[in-house]
């Protein structure tokens, strides 16, 4: 028995759910903090053990946190709220900004409020910070790949170009790792989400407050929500397999992925609660094995017996092009070691799917504003 209070917002997440029933099962105090909102929970609360504390909770809300707070004295905070659609935040700016930042704000406010500071901050960052992160050319040139555009798009240049005096021949992405791999947002939850790293980061410093920063790949897996065009491309694949329709994959099938299962994710984050690191320490976590959306798309349909995927040249504005990750650090931090492959994950997540009722709404299997190159 650890005897500890663990407060975690986005709590009804089935990240945060998951995480919530593992620190219980260990003797923890947990509380969840979750706004419910419908895009994500049209049925509320997920199951969950008796002995968790569930409250409906919004993060941007001053007197919703002095509430909380006067009560609960969390020793460690586990911020996994946070809106996530990468398309949508180009459209809703506003709403991810004020969620996403504002909320981390309000957190930190509530806890100068109420005189408390916790022992550890954990952060659910995401790999969206990185953009287009960093590539490098058959003759070893290194460089941070510049956002894609709309222009670029439309003639279907895929890949990012390399700088001028670059040369060598085709430029290839490179592994995302926290110390060498330069923040280059380019799309607005991305920026948040670097926001996110940086409020917390400035305040936890000031107040010597430990802070664990995970910035995860693409997490998939049983409970995440199916109806939800923003987030979870494996479970909306999944669904379009399961009713035996052909796939459409955008660009030219090689987007580049790395995709965890939820289990692993929680784990990382369990570990990181029980950090014994002093000050800022940043990993990511992800699988490790970079995959294409077309041969992503190939492994579920195999899976539920549906047609070969299509690729369709459409393409949508603020994906990045490849996106994978270098556990290493993650490994020596945290003792991390993915241990659930694609092939398995997805047969987990498709026999979750079937136990499932069916969504009347059409969803989309890629969520718009979408183009055609």
């Amino acid at each position: 028995m650890t005897g500890r209070t663990v407060l975690i917002t986005g709590g009804a997440g089935f990240i945060g759910s998951r995480l919530a029933a593992d620190l219980a099962a260990d003797g923890d105090d947990v509380v969840l903090l979750d706004v419910l909102h419908p895009q994500v929970h049209a049925g509320g609360w997920p199951a969950l053990p008796a002995d968790i504390t569930a409250i409906p909770f919004d993060v941007t809300v001053p007197t919703m946190w002095d509430a909380v707070l006067r009560s609960v004295r969390p020793d460690v905070v586990v911020h996994l709220a946070a809106e996530t659609g990468t398309g949508q935040s180009l459209t809703e700016a506003s709403r991810h900004t004020r969620v996403n930042v504002v909320g981390t704000s309000e957190l930190l406010d509530g806890l100068h409020r109420a005189g408390h500071v916790p022992d550890r901050f954990v952060l659910a960052s995401s790999r969206a910070v990185y953009g287009e992160g960093e590539w490098a050319t058959p003759d070893g040139t290194r460089f941070a790949a510049a956002a894609r555009d709309v222009r670029q798009l439309d003639r279907a240049e895929w890949d990012p170009s390399a700088p001028g005096d670059a040369g060598g021949g085709p430029a290839h992405p490179l592994a995302h790792a926290a110390a060498t791999t330069q923040p280059r947002p380019s799309n607005v939850y991305a920026a948040t989400k670097l926001a996110q790293e940086h409020v917390l980061h400035a305040w936890a410093s000031a107040h010597g407050t430990p802070l664990s920063v995970l910035r995860l790949q693409n997490v998939y897996g049983p409970g995440q929500s199916l109806t939800n065009p923003y987030t979870g491309i494996v479970s909306l694949f999944g669904r379009l397999a399961r009713e035996h329709r052909s796939i459409p994959v955008y660009e030219d099938g090689h987007i580049t992925r790395d995709f965890v299962f939820v289990d692993d994710v929680v784990r990382a984050l369990s570990a990181a609660t029980r950090s014994t690191t002093e000050g800022t320490s940043t990993v990511d976590i992800g699988s490790g094995a970079p995959m294409t959306l077309l041969d992503l798309a190939a492994l579920v349909a195999a899976q539920a017996g549906a047609p070969a995927p299509q690729v369709t040249g459409q393409y949508r504005l603020g994906d990045v092009r490849a996106a994978f990750a270098d556990v290493s650090a993650a490994a020596d931090a945290l003792g991390y070691v993915p241990q659930v492959d694609p092939e398995h994950g997805i047969a987990l997540l498709l026999a979750w799917m079937a136990t499932q009722d069916a969504p009347t709404q059409d969803v989309p299997a890629q969520p718009q504003p979408l183009r055609v190159a």
